[in-house]
């Protein structure tokens, strides 16, 4: 099926680069924006047009943060059940970590992830390669890859690297960006002596402590402000990490935190038990807060999910056994539209953090705005309707959300990715095909 290689968009309420917004048109062609204006006339047709009136049109979602299982693990999620659930959540692109079986630590293993999703992926990709105590000559040279992942804890087998002359060796070669899941591994072993034989999955967030979280992220900055290497701290979850970022955070170090550490905390334990066991594990309302605000202050920079799904039989083990991680794409914009629509923050700033931030950070041109000479990876959302999340309706494979039955708005009505319809009014277009992401280190 050919695709369409133009694309009006008309009467939508755009947000502009300087996030203001503006009732107008946009126009597309062969994967860009080509005109932003309130109203385009065009002599030649173009193949499509929508009626976006009363719909606000956003660039698409980067989520820089996913686990989609392939390979290895596909009884959980794939890359096609995976960027379906991407196209109706409006993310447009999205950065997958390395956790898979066999795991991303190869040249060869990034080639046929990348070939994997040139085939099956129905959003653009990109992946990361993990660090292990033996490969940093792969570490140099993979490409195309958006950075080296380091799990420092809460991890096992080769990709766990908790010993300091290991990291010392990575952080001083190269310059890749370095992206740290900083959780302190002694610290954890520790606990989980002091916890053992605890079969209630709160004591996750005892076991995996705030101290856990921060003596990780002191040892990461350490070492990134020592070798002045470019790091980035994923999912940060306490207060504790943030104010130690308040107070030392270099201008070539980025954070990210997710929506279930801002809107989930350990309260959530007793509604839904081990659906809401994740790594890092949720935290205290007061870290929610603190969280909320070091992003409004530019402490922390952006969003991602950490979509890192386990079907319900294995979500269903008594703890430890029970798996940590949760779903995330297809509920982290309406999460963050609701939380605008109730005045916790800006239209302008869910762009920056869910798009314009994430583009920047990763050197990914052309992407993150609405403007002349950008890709056309756009959403219109509808922000006059309230729905509840169902399990029913959702397309990741493992069939759930901790966010189950609450009333979100901002619903993607059409979901664009290169200029072409991925999604449209509940409809997948799963012909459609991304692109590989490139990155300026």
């Amino acid at each position: 099926m050919s695709s369409p290689t133009s694309l009006l968009i008309r009467r939508a309420r755009i947000i502009l680069p300087n996030g203001e917004l503006m009732i107008g048109d946009v126009l597309t062609r062969d994967r860009q924006i080509v005109e932003v204006a309130p109203e385009i006339s065009t002599t030649t047709a173009p193949l499509k047009e929508i009626d976006a009136e009363g719909l606000t049109l956003l660039p698409g979602v980067i989520d820089p943060q996913v686990h989609f299982r392939e390979p290895g693990l596909e009884h959980k999620e794939d890359l096609f059940t995976a960027t379906c659930a991407c196209a109706k959540g409006g993310v447009t692109s999205f950065l997958e970590m390395p956790n898979t079986r066999p795991l991303t630590t190869t040249v060869q293993a990034l080639d046929d992830k990348l070939q994997r999703a040139q085939n099956k992926c129905l959003v653009n990709y990109g992946f990361f390669i993990g660090a292990t105590a033996e490969n940093l000559p792969d570490l140099l040279l993979a490409n195309p890859t958006p950075g080296i992942k380091i799990f420092m804890g809460s991890m096992h087998g080769q990709l766990l690297i908790d010993q300091q002359e290991v990291l010392e060796a990575i952080f001083a070669k190269g310059n890749r960006l370095i992206a740290v899941h900083a959780e302190d591994q002694a610290r954890i072993n520790q606990r989980r002596k002091e916890f053992a034989g605890i079969s209630d999955v709160a004591v996750h967030s005892q076991i995996q402590d705030n101290q856990a979280a921060l003596l990780a992220t002191q040892q990461a900055l350490k070492l990134s402000q020592k070798y002045q290497r470019r790091l980035h701290i994923l999912h940060m979850s306490t207060a504790e990490e943030a104010e130690l970022l308040r107070q030392h955070k270099p201008d070539w170090v980025t954070a990210e935190v997710t929506p279930q550490h801002l809107f989930l905390n350990t309260s959530a334990y007793e509604k839904i038990g081990t659906l809401a066991q994740m790594n890092p594990p949720l935290r205290s309302p007061h870290d929610n807060e603190v969280l909320w605000q070091a992003l409004h202050d530019g402490v922390i920079d952006f969003i991602a999910t950490d979509h890192a799904p386990h079907t319900l039989e294995e979500k269903a083990q008594p703890y430890p056994n029970s798996p940590s991680g949760m779903p995330g794409v297809e509920t982290s914009l309406l999460l963050m539209l609701t939380a605008a629509m109730q005045g916790r923050c800006t239209l302008a700033q869910v762009v920056n953090w869910m798009s314009t931030a994430v583009a920047k950070a990763y050197g990914i041109a052309n992407k993150g705005a609405i403007a002349v000479g950008y890709d056309a990876d756009l959403v219109l959302v509808d922000l006059n309707t309230y729905r509840p999340v169902l399990r029913e309706e959702l397309l990741t494979k493992c069939g759930w959300s901790p966010f189950e039955g609450w009333n979100l708005t901002g619903w993607p009505t059409y979901t664009i990715v290169g200029g072409q319809l991925v999604y449209e009014k509940g409809k997948l277009h799963t012909q459609v095909r991304g692109q590989a992401l490139t990155f300026g280190q």
